[in-house]
This record gives structure tokens, sequence and C-alpha cells, in this order.
């Protein structure tokens, strides 16, 4: 583990799925948002990782998306204003 991590907490991972209901979001709609070449393609939205080695199996944490959500809500409402 690299140095300049500190974790005080285990981090919690989300799965593509539990994301997919967390976020209300299609599976498609989620990775459009991380890829560059798309039109819903969002830098701010986290990326996610590998969670073996060889294997497809991605993951988000759970801070990183939270904290997306919050920005959101944030952006969304300085632009009601």
């Amino acid at each position: 583990m690299a140095d300049h991590i500190h974790l005080r907490s285990k981090p919690s991972i989300l799965r593509r799925r539990d994301l997919e209901m967390r976020l209300q979001l299609s599976r498609s709609t989620l990775y459009e948002k991380i890829n560059p070449k798309s039109p819903r393609f969002d830098p701010t939205f986290p990326k996610p990782f590998r969670l073996g080695i060889g294997g497809g199996a991605v993951g988000w944490l759970e801070s990183e998306i939270e904290a997306w959500i919050y920005a959101q809500i944030e952006s969304s409402r300085r632009i009601a204003k």
C-alpha cells in the first residue's frame, strides 16, 4: 500500500449493480459517464478500479460516489438560484 494513503476505517466498495441502484442509472449510462468519447462523459464522475487480477470485476469507492452526489446537488442548487 502506498505510504501516502492512511486508512482510518475499512473502505466501502460499491459493485456496479449497487451503484446502479444507488444512482438510479443504467449500466450503459454509468459507463458512458466514464468514457471520454461519449457525449455523456463526466470528468468529475469517480473512476472504477479493478477488484482482481485479470478479471473484469470493478468497484467504486462509496466515499467518492457520495462526494460526487453532493457536488451534483450543490451544482444544481447554484444553477437554480
